[in-house]
């Protein structure tokens, strides 16, 4: 009986690391299989491309994250409670990322999107279809009727992470929280 390989889960978490720390222009596949202690071969065997590589990391990565944004959002308090504590949670994954690496790693996603939504349309549109399902999820927190404010608060936490990267203060998502409550109670009452 062969044994069996844990290659294609390391490649993975090294693309995710790679990622998150640079971008994906600037990392190669020779520099991705050696991140993960995985032969070039290895890296071919399971992903044909670069692209189709991203997109199985942007899945990895988005399986754990929806894991965490279902539990936030379905838990108990009000839809205003879990949003912020789902701005929180936030907000220590970047705290994590800034006291491990020196830098806050930002989104991946959005990262991502910044860099590649011209030029890799297979990874636009599993993004789009990522962030579509985050504006759902927020919007089932919300109640009925809801998609526009889940947009905008998807749209505001999204813009705060960016924010908070080029800034290198992950404080800044949680200092933006009142605004962000403000426009929910606003859009309440509307």
């Amino acid at each position: 009986m062969g044994r069996t390989s844990d290659a294609r889960e390391r490649l993975l978490e090294a693309g995710e690391r790679l990622f998150g720390e640079r971008s994906y222009g600037a990392i190669g596949v020779a520099e991705i299989s050696a991140t993960a202690g995985a032969p070039k071969g290895s890296f071919y065997y399971y992903f044909p491309s670069k692209q189709e590589f991203a997109v199985a990391v942007i899945d990895e990565h988005w399986r754990r994250q929806k894991e965490e944004w279902s539990s936030i959002l379905s838990a108990e308090g009000s839809p205003v409670d879990r949003l912020h504590r789902l701005f929180e949670a936030t907000a220590a994954v970047q705290r994590e990322a800034k006291s491990g690496v020196g830098a806050v790693a930002g989104c991946m996603f959005g990262n991502l999107a910044l860099e590649l939504s011209s030029t890799e349309p297979v990874i636009r549109e599993r993004l789009q279809e990522i962030f579509d399902t985050q504006v759902d999820m927020v919007g089932a927190a919300l109640g009925d009727d809801r998609r526009e404010m889940a947009t905008a608060v998807v749209a505001n936490l999204e813009g705060l992470v960016l924010l908070a990267k080029l800034r290198n203060d992950p404080s800044l998502i949680e200092s933006q929280w009142d605004s962000t409550a403000r426009m929910l109670e606003a859009g309440a009452s509307a």
